[in-house]
């Protein structure tokens, strides 16, 4: 991390601790004032066309800067963020556990904004924790969810064997829920439908972000995938939510732990990590599950390095 000090005399650059003297423009510098919603949209269309964007909040805000730290990731763009106040430096500094890239401080706040950029440690990984894959999870539990709202995600085109959506209540663990294309006695196939499960549920999207499904709208693309991981997109045409009975199903890879909560209908099917199908009434402790599993956490759906305890 960066320190950016205003313009004093007879400080420079290459005084201890100072990255950069800040003279109020800079050729690769946008500055851009935050003072409402539209003022933030403008900031976010600047990430990936600028290497840096200086942000100063006419009221501090930590949700507009934690929106610009999250949107920034992988972008190019880098985020500095003036501040005036010693209360607001670690907000700065550990936003969304990564933390902005510079921190712009006058003279007085220049030893407490060295010791706060000091203080923040790497989010490290270790080799075997891929970003984001398909793996097998066990299921360790399964018990009656109550009764609520599940939503049936209509698609604009049919899903074939084997392809679903990934859903579930822990973004780093999402179950593949396969899509309605099997016969049933009772029930024809709807091989455009996927009962994705309880309305508070993420959804992998086509852009490599998350959704709830109380988010879900018409025209949203959302990812396909089978066992071997993600297959394609598709368009939403329709979304049927109503008050089913619900079951949870606990699962686990490793040390981390997750669950979906779906309706408990037979048409509801989890996809197998051999590309077969499970029928979540059919579930039973021990039985082993494909899911989406992706280290990084979320912030407003976009994926960012860092570390969530999810339950």
């Amino acid at each position: 991390m960066e320190i950016w000090l205003n313009s004093a005399d007879g400080v420079t650059s290459s005084s201890e601790g100072i990255d950069r003297v800040w003279s109020g423009s800079a050729t690769d510098v946008s500055e851009v004032v935050i003072e409402d919603d539209s003022s933030q949209n403008d900031a976010l269309s600047l990430i990936g066309m600028v290497p840096w964007l200086l942000v100063r909040c006419s009221d501090w805000t930590m949700i507009p800067l934690e929106n610009l730290v999250a949107t920034s990731r992988g972008s190019g763009t880098r985020i500095a963020a003036a501040v005036n106040q010693e209360i607001d430096l670690n907000g700065a500094v550990f936003a969304l556990d990564h933390g902005v890239d510079a921190i712009l401080v006058e003279f007085d706040l220049l030893e407490a904004a060295i010791l706060a950029a000091s203080e923040k440690a790497p989010v490290e990984y270790t080799e075997n924790e891929q970003k984001s894959r398909v793996q097998s999870a066990k299921i360790t539990s399964i018990e009656s969810g109550g009764v609520g709202e599940r939503v049936c995600i209509d698609l604009t085109v049919r899903l074939q064997e084997g392809q679903g959506i990934a859903t579930g209540s822990v973004s780093q663990l999402l179950c593949i829920v396969h899509g309605e294309t099997l016969s049933n006695e009772f029930v024809p196939p709807r091989p455009f439908r996927v009962n994705a499960g309880a309305i508070h549920s993420y959804a992998l999207m086509a852009d490599g972000k998350t959704k709830y499904l109380s988010e879900l709208n018409s025209g949203d693309e959302i990812a396909v995938l089978s066992s071997e991981g993600i297959v394609g997109k598709a368009a939403i045409g329709r979304l049927k939510i109503e008050k089913r009975p619900l079951m949870i199903i606990r699962f686990e890879v490793g040390e981390v732990k997750s669950q979906i909560i779906a309706q408990q209908a037979e048409t509801v099917r989890l996809i197998a990590p051999d590309g077969g199908v499970l029928p979540i009434t059919s579930a039973a402790l021990g039985d082993n599950i494909a899911v989406f599993s992706d280290n990084r956490v979320r912030h407003i759906g976009q994926p960012l390095e860092g570390r969530v305890n999810e339950r």
